[in-house]
C-alpha cells in the first residue's frame, strides 16, 4: 500500500466511522489471500472507498476517465489505483486491465452495473464483468452498501449524515466447467449471477 493510498483509506475511514456511523458486515468473509474480485452494487460516488475500507491492503477499481483529466485529481486517481474508462466509448482494455492485476496476484472491485443507480435499487449487470470473472479464474466476493445512497445520491453534490453499513458475502468460487454457456452467453451468466449474490446480502 502505497503512501498516497494509506493516507486516503484512513482519511475515509475516519470520515466514515464519525460522519456516517459506518459498520462492516462479514468481516470474516474477505481475510482471503491472493487474487480476488469484489462485485458491489453501486448507489453513490462513496462507494469504491466505502468498500474498500474493510480491506487492509491496496485495491484495483475502475473510474471515469474524465476524473483524470485534472492534473491533481488525476494523480490522486492514479495513486488511489484506480484504472480509467471512458463510459461513453467502453473500452475493453479496461477490462483486460483488470484481469491483468488479477493474475498478478491483486484484488479488484468491480461494479458490475456500470453506473450509478438512480433510485438506489440494483440494476442488471453490464457483461463486461462475467468477462473478468471468467477470464481470471479468482474467488469473487459479493458486497452490498446500504445507506450511501441516502448519504450521497447520484445528482447530489454534498454528503450529509446517514448510517452506511457494508456487507461482505461469502467468496465464489466459480467453476466454469458447471456451466453449458459459452462466449458471450457465459459472460452474461456469470454477470447475472454477480447481482444475484449481491442481492441476497442483507444489513
Amino acid at each position: 500500500m502505497s503512501f498516497i493510498y494509506w493516507l486516503g483509506h484512513l482519511f475515509f475511514r475516519e470520515i466514515a466511522r464519525g460522519f456516517f456511523d459506518y459498520r462492516a458486515i462479514g468481516i470474516d468473509n474477505i481475510q482471503i489471500k491472493g487474487p480476488v474480485i469484489i462485485v458491489s452494487n453501486h448507489v453513490s460516488f462513496m462507494d469504491p472507498p466505502l468498500v474498500g475500507i474493510g480491506f487492509d491492503e491496496a485495491l484495483y477499481f475502475l473510474a471515469k476517465k474524465s476524473l483524470f483529466d485534472h492534473p491533481i485529481a488525476g494523480w490522486i486517481f492514479r495513486n488511489w489505483q484506480a484504472i480509467p474508462v471512458d463510459q461513453d466509448k467502453p473500452d475493453p482494455g479496461s477490462l483486460k486491465a483488470m484481469v491483468r492485476f488479477l493474475r498478478a496476484g491483486k484484488k479488484v472491485i468491480i461494479f458490475p452495473e456500470g453506473n450509478r443507480s438512480e433510485d438506489g435499487h440494483l440494476q442488471r449487470a453490464e457483461p463486461g464483468i462475467g468477462l473478468v470473472i471468467a477470464k481470471a479464474g479468482v474467488p469473487v466476493i459479493p458486497a452490498r452498501v446500504f445507506g450511501a445512497f441516502e448519504a450521497l445520491p447520484r445528482h447530489q453534490s454534498l454528503p450529509h449524515p446517514h448510517p452506511v453499513t457494508v456487507v461482505y458475502g461469502r467468496p465464489w468460487h466459480v467453476d466454469l466447467s458447471t456451466y453449458k454457456e459459452t462466449g458471450k452467453e457465459l459472460y452474461r451468466k456469470l454477470a447475472d449471477e454477480a447481482m444475484e449474490r449481491i442481492g441476497e446480502l442483507q444489513a
